[in-house]
């Protein structure tokens, strides 16, 4: 049974602003709320203190008379070889990284932002009643993917992320919370899509640093993603070699992920790897060319990207570690080139940056000298 009403029209006009899916879902306490506080309390959040915020587990106190929550979804995937298919090879011009496929492009909070208050500008034009309503496009103090699941996009997979079985997961989610009692967009009240990730388990064997502890639960101490773009000391010696090319984020459950593999690419223009410093891409960047970047020089090329988020320092500080982990794709002269390089980073005055240059360096050195 389809939507009828408002919710009908809400989803059509989400499907003509370019969102690939959407749904509404009523304003409710769902179990996944409920164990958030377990998953607080045994320290899996490391140091990301804003995702205590009571909100989270209350949706009600972000808005007033909250009643309906209305989740809408854009494929982000891009028509590039995956990171486990590209391997950190991907080209013989120096040792390369690897920047996770949501941040090629422009910063996604801007471009769902957009489209968010462009559906909400409708509504408000098109329904008589008044409403309150807030857009938050991963920027708020809320559950999305837990809402995108009671909506009808998709399941929670073992990974932790929303699985569509036709999109993947390569899906970014934002949300408008309001007032309006809207007709749930999935009519059997509490009964979401299915989980069909089964027997299988690939995401949990490929996590190279063991973050997903067991099925649906991420410790991110360990994660790739947390320890190259939230943490701001330096990387866990046990975890360094783990990481390998990763210098921001890390795709490698999603690329593994099978319901990933026939992914639908989005042609949006704002998703595609944006080029620097000539052919220089965000798609497999060169290390050297990172960790050798001013602040200024990393302000000007990531200015709209969420790659900013990790901060100059720490791209510096995962460059050196990556470039710790590329011994297998160093000749003797680059080596020395790169060990240079890893000097004067050594002698930086931020710990981060010294300590990770001066780890890279003593494995590199270890093979030239």
């Amino acid at each position: 049974m389809a939507p009828t009403g408002d919710t009908a029209w809400i989803m059509g006009r989400a499907k003509a602003l370019g969102f690939d899916l959407c749904g509404v879902v009523r304003a409710e306490k769902f179990a996944e709320l409920e164990r958030y506080s377990e998953w607080l309390a045994r320290g899996y959040a490391g140091e990301m203190r804003y995702l205590e915020d009571e909100r989270r587990r209350e949706p009600g106190l972000v808005l007033r008379n909250l009643e309906s929550v209305i989740v809408c979804a854009l494929n982000y995937n891009t028509d590039y070889p995956y990171s486990t298919e590209a391997g950190a090879g991907a080209n013989r011009e120096g040792p390369k990284g690897w920047i996770s496929r949501y941040a090629w492009g422009d910063d996604y909070h801007e471009v769902m932002w957009k489209k968010l208050n462009a559906l909400l500008a409708e509504m408000r034009e098109k329904l008589p009643q008044p409403l309150d309503a807030r857009a938050y496009a991963d920027t708020g103090p809320v559950a999305e993917r837990v809402f995108a699941k009671y909506a009808g996009l998709g399941w929670i997979g073992k990974n932790t992320l929303l699985l569509n079985e036709n999109l993947g997961s390569w899906l970014f989610l934002g949300v408008i919370l309001t007032s309006l009692e809207l007709e749930p967009s999935v009519h059997e009240a509490g009964v979401p899509p299915p989980d069909l990730c089964g027997n299988c388990r690939q995401c949990l064997d490929a996590c190279p640093t063991g973050a997903l502890i067991q099925p649906y639960v991420l410790d991110a101490r360990r994660c790739v993603s947390y320890l190259t773009i939230e943490l701001r000391g330096s990387i866990p010696e046990q975890f360094r070699e783990q990481t390998g090319w990763q210098i921001y984020g890390c795709d490698i459950c999603q690329d593994v992920c099978p319901y990933n593999r026939a992914a639908p690419a989005s042609s949006m223009p704002q998703f595609q790897p944006r080029q620097f410093s000539g052919r220089e891409s965000l798609y497999c960047p060169s290390l050297e060319r990172v960790a050798a970047m001013t602040e200024e020089e990393f302000r000007e090329v990531f200015r709209g990207s969420a790659v900013k988020r990790a901060k100059w320092a720490g791209m510096v500080r995962n460059s050196c570690v990556a470039l710790g982990n590329s011994l297998s794709q160093l000749e003797k002269a680059e080596g020395q080139r790169i060990s240079g390089l890893l000097k004067r980073l050594a002698g930086s005055t931020i710990p981060a940056i010294a300590e990770s240059a001066q780890w890279a360096l003593s494995r590199i050195k270890a093979i030239f000298d």
